[in-house]
């Protein structure tokens, strides 16, 4: 894959919560164009026209060896979102375009819906990965302390996820931390006047609760110190992907990463 040099710079995603760490200055080359962040679910629809205009269904059911799972609400603790390029000297020479705020709370679209959850303006560059925290929030500091406010069942929790087991309702919570670095094959090309992209963020939220066989996990018996908290916490972290997606379906463009 070929590598190519870009300039560093830094973006916020939010107004209140802008962050510059990591930058040597500000003077970035005028923004190419916009760049949105979709989350999307397996079995997307593979329309814009019905991407955009789907919702998200109320529940998500499985079964499996006599077990039902149904899936209710699912939420995730992202700490920030950050695309890198690099050219082919190698680590030193990767380049970052970084956007950083404050925790964001993110409901995934249940029923493979696909929905925007932020939209940035980006500098020129190939970018061949995206790299994004799962996090739990902890601390004191101004960000930590308003998002706590905000989300009180959320402080020390970075997934959320409620619905019933073979009848018996359950809320899972994980305190997981965990860097995620993915690459974009193809790599993300902005150009300069460029139009409107889109990265989407995919999350298999179906294979959170499952074996290697297939058989469900019973969520109560997944939590903090439970016989399947390592099994589900691995099977979390192997769960997104991320593609261009200009077209907001929550497929890849061109065909690939199909479920």
């Amino acid at each position: 894959m070929k590598r190519l040099q870009m300039p560093s710079s830094c973006l916020a995603l939010f107004i209140l919560a802008i962050a510059l760490g990591g930058c040597g200055d500000n003077s970035s080359p005028t923004p190419a164009g916009n760049l949105s962040l979709t989350i999307a679910s397996p079995g997307a629809a593979k329309s814009a026209k019905s991407a955009k205009s789907a919702k998200a269904a109320a529940a998500d059911t499985f079964t499996a060896g006599g077990d039902t799972l149904v899936v209710t609400a699912v939420q995730v603790v992202l700490k920030k979102v950050e695309l890198q390029a690099s050219d082919d000297a190698g680590a030193d020479s990767v380049r970052v375009e970084e956007f950083e705020a404050g925790p964001m709370l993110v409901d995934l679209p249940l029923g493979g819906a696909a929905e925007q959850v932020l939209s940035v303006d980006v500098t020129p560059g190939t970018y061949n990965q995206v790299e994004f925290k799962v996090h739990a929030v902890q601390g004191d500091d101004a960000s930590a302390a308003a998002f706590q406010a905000a989300h009180p069942e959320f402080v020390g929790v970075s997934i959320r996820v409620a619905g019933s087991f073979n009848g018996t309702a359950f809320t899972f919570t994980s305190d997981l931390d965990s860097e995620q670095e993915n690459d974009i094959t193809p790599p993300l090309v902005v150009t300069e006047g460029g139009g409107a992209m889109n990265l989407t963020l995919r999350v298999d939220h179906t294979a959170w609760f499952t074996t290697a066989g297939g058989g469900l996990v019973d969520p109560a018996t997944a939590g903090a110190g439970g016989p399947n908290q390592g099994l589900v916490e691995e099977n979390i972290k192997q769960s997104f992907d991320s593609f261009e997606d200009d077209n907001q379906d929550g497929h890849e463009d061109g065909g690939g990463h199909g479920f």
